[in-house]
């Protein structure tokens, strides 16, 4: 694992952090610093963080305060509470 995965790594709990804090703001900063990363460096953002993190508005998603979580039919509905967004993932 290289210096740039390293610090994305470090940055999805920062943000977390952050919105527990109730620091939206600083929590997507973090989020779009580590995109910026992932950019540069040409590495892949992981599974993970673009599970938890909004595409459109960079916000951390943590269901009940950011998001809302539903369960359909072989898929899991996400809902952003900040801009509206809905991402949806197949599950098994």
């Amino acid at each position: 694992m290289g210096i740039p995965e390293e610090r994305i790594e470090r940055l999805l709990p920062l943000a977390r952090e952050a919105i527990v804090a109730g620091e939206h703001d600083r929590a997507r900063t973090y989020v779009r610093r580590a995109k910026r990363i992932a950019e540069r460096s040409r590495a892949r953002l992981p599974r993970e963080f673009e599970r938890k993190t909004c595409s459109d508005c960079d916000v951390y998603l943590r269901p009940g305060v950011t998001a809302r979580v539903r369960t359909r039919a072989s898929r899991v509905v996400v809902r952003c509470l900040e801009c509206g967004a809905t991402h949806r993932y197949p599950f098994s």
